[in-house]
C-alpha cells in the first residue's frame, strides 16, 4: 500500500513511531493509502532542520525571495492538473473545486511575490537635531501551520507564502485525511530554489500538535480548524510564549431583502450551501429570508434548485459536488439531520438516503433542506459542516440582522438586496468580521486579509494580506544620530524631539 512520509531537510523521511492513519478514496470508500504519524523526534528533526535554513534565508534578500515565490508559482501552475486530481481523491471535491483550491492559494503566493514592497519599513529624516529615525520588518525565525482537510492547498498556502517570503522557515502539519498534496507543494518550493529546510511537512495528530505548541524554537503558530481546538491551540501556545492565529468554525447567514433578486440569490446560495459537500468554514448554511412572502418565494425556488443538483464522483465534470471527507464525517451530518427532525424543524429534502450507482460505498449525501428552523435549536447554533440549507424566517430587518450578530460565530455573513442604503446599514452594523453584499461567500481577495469574529477566531491578526506580513515579522525601530565636532553633554532625562 502507498505510504506517505513525512517530507523534512528536503527530502522524504518515513518516521519512526510506527503509528499511521488511513486515507480513504471518498468516492469509493476504499483506502487507498496510509500516512505516517509522526512522533516528537521527527517534529525535532524538522525544527532543527528550520532552524538551520532560517539563518541563511533571513539574510537572501527579499527580491531573491521573491523570484523563488514566482518559481514556486510556475511550478504549481504548471502541475495544476495532476495537483487536483490528487486532491481530489483524497478530498472529494470535484476536479473544478480543487482546482479553485489551488488558485486561491496561488493568489496569496502573487501577493507574496511582491514582498520587497511590503518590507520597506518607515523613514523619518530629521525627527530630532541631526536624528533621523526608521524602522524594518524582520522575520521571526521558525513558524508553524497547521491546517485542515477542507483545503489542502489554499490554507497551506495561505500560510506558509507569506511567512517564507518575509525570511522565516516553515514547518507545516497537514490534516492526515488529504496529506499528499501538501507534500506536493514543500517539494516544487525545494525545485522553485528555496534552500532545504525551508518548509517542512511533518504529519500527525495530537502528538505532534502539543510538540508544535511546546517547542521554544518555533515562534509563531498559525492554526485553521474547529472552535474548540482552536481556542485549545490558542491558549496553550500563548502560554509557551508563541505568536498564535487560531481560525475556528462557523455558521454564515445569508440575508435575503423583500427587494432581493431572488432567483439570483437561491443560484448563489445554493452554491455557497452545497457546494463542496457545505465542507468550507465559509459556506453559507443558513438563510434567512425576511417576511413571510420572501420567505414562501424562496422555499419554492430553492426546492426547484435542488431538483437540479448532481451529486456525483469528484472526477466527473458534470457534478456540483462529490463525496464528504470519511465515513465518519458523513455519520455526523446524518445524526445532525436526525437532530433537526428531532428539534421540530420541517426536514423538506432529506439527504441521508442518497446513493450513487455503482459507488455505493463512497461517502455520498444528498442535499438537505430544513425550514421552521429556530435559534433555540442546536442544529442553528452548532456547525454542521455539510451540504445541508437551514431556513430561519425573519419578520424584519432588525430580527435579520440581529441572528448573525448574536450567534457565538461571526465568520462571515452577506445580504441580498438591491437598496444600497440598507446593504450599507447592515454592513456596518452586522456583529461578523467578513461581509458580502450580494456576494454568498465574502472570502476577501489576496491583498486584503481573512478573519472573523467572536469564536471564529483568536487572537488579534488575521490571515493574508498586510495583517498576514505583520503576523509573521517583529518591527525593529532604529533613532540614529551621527555627531561631529564638540562633544556633547548627556541629557539625564528622557529625550524628546521638540
Amino acid at each position: 500500500m502507498r505510504e506517505i512520509t513525512h517530507f523534512i531537510d528536503g527530502a522524504s523521511v518515513a518516521g519512526s513511531s510506527g503509528r499511521f492513519g488511513d486515507i480513504f478514496n471518498p468516492n469509493t470508500g476504499e483506502v487507498q493509502a496510509r500516512v505516517a504519524l509522526a512522533s516528537v523526534s521527527e517534529l525535532d528533526a524538522a525544527v532543527a532542520s528550520a532552524v538551520r535554513a532560517q539563518q541563511v534565508w533571513a539574510l537572501v534578500n527579499p527580491q531573491r525571495r521573491a523570484r523563488v515565490m514566482f518559481d514556486f508559482k510556475r511550478l504549481v501552475e504548471a502541475n495544476m492538473d495532476p495537483l487536483a486530481e490528487m486532491l481530489s481523491c483524497e478530498h472529494g471535491k470535484v476536479i473544478a473545486d480543487s482546482k479553485g483550491d489551488i488558485q486561491r492559494g496561488l493568489e496569496v503566493i502573487e501577493f507574496a511575490c511582491g514582498i520587497p514592497h511590503v518590507l520597506k519599513g518607515e523613514y523619518t529624516e530629521g525627527a530630532g537635531p541631526g536624528i533621523d529615525v526608521y524602522s524594518m520588518r524582520q522575520p521571526l525565525g521558525v513558524a508553524a501551520g497547521i491546517t485542515p482537510f477542507n483545503f489542502p492547498a489554499m490554507i497551506p498556502m495561505w500560510m506558509f507564502g507569506i511567512a517564507i517570503a518575509v525570511g522565516n522557515t516553515f514547518i507545516l502539519k497537514p490534516s492526515e485525511k488529504d496529506p499528499s498534496v501538501p507534500v506536493r507543494l514543500a517539494e516544487l518550493m525545494m525545485e522553485a530554489g528555496a534552500p532545504k529546510g525551508v518548509l517542512n511537512v511533518v504529519h500527525g495528530d495530537k502528538t505532534v500538535v502539543d510538540a508544535i505548541l511546546e517547542h521554544p524554537d518555533i515562534k509563531a503558530v498559525s492554526f485553521v480548524g474547529s472552535s474548540d481546538i482552536a481556542h485549545y491551540v490558542y491558549s496553550r501556545g500563548t502560554a509557551a510564549g508563541k505568536r498564535v492565529q487560531a481560525m475556528g468554525g462557523a455558521k454564515n447567514h445569508g440575508i435575503v431583502m423583500p427587494d432581493a433578486d431572488l432567483d439570483q440569490a437561491v443560484k448563489d446560495i445554493s452554491g455557497a450551501a452545497f457546494g463542496s459537500a457545505g465542507e468550507r468554514c465559509m459556506a453559507l448554511p443558513v438563510v434567512v429570508p425576511v417576511g413571510a412572502k420572501t420567505a414562501e418565494a424562496f422555499r419554492e425556488k430553492m426546492l426547484a434548485e435542488i431538483e437540479t443538483l448532481k451529486v456525483g464522483i469528484s472526477t466527473d465534470g458534470a457534478a456540483q459536488y462529490g463525496p464528504v471527507v470519511t465515513a465518519a464525517h458523513r455519520q455526523k451530518i446524518s445524526d445532525y439531520i436526525q437532530l433537526g427532525k428531532d428539534e421540530g424543524a420541517e426536514l423538506i429534502v432529506d439527504g441521508r438516503d442518497f446513493a450513487l450507482q455503482g459507488y455505493e460505498k463512497g461517502f455520498f449525501i444528498g442535499p438537505s433542506l430544513f425550514d421552521q428552523v429556530k435559534p433555540a435549536m442546536r442544529t442553528y447554533q452548532e456547525e454542521i459542516f455539510g451540504p445541508v440549507l437551514q431556513i430561519v424566517r425573519a419578520e424584519t430587518f432588525e430580527d435579520a440582522l440581529a441572528l448573525p450578530s448574536n450567534h457565538q460565530y461571526g465568520n462571515g455573513v452577506a445580504i441580498f438586496t438591491r437598496n444600497g442604503r440598507v446593504a450599507r446599514e447592515f454592513a456596518s452594523r452586522v456583529n461578523v468580521g467578513m461581509v458580502g453584499i450580494n456576494v454568498p461567500i465574502p472570502v476577501p481577495v489576496a491583498y486584503h486579509t481573512f478573519g472573523g469574529w467572536k469564536r471564529s477566531a483568536f487572537g488579534d491578526t488575521n490571515q493574508h494580506g498586510m495583517e498576514g506580513v505583520k503576523f509573521y515579522t517583529k518591527v525593529k525601530t532604529i533613532t540614529a544620530r551621527w555627531p561631529e565636532g564638540a562633544v556633547e553633554d548627556s541629557a539625564f532625562v528622557i529625550p524628546t524631539m521638540g
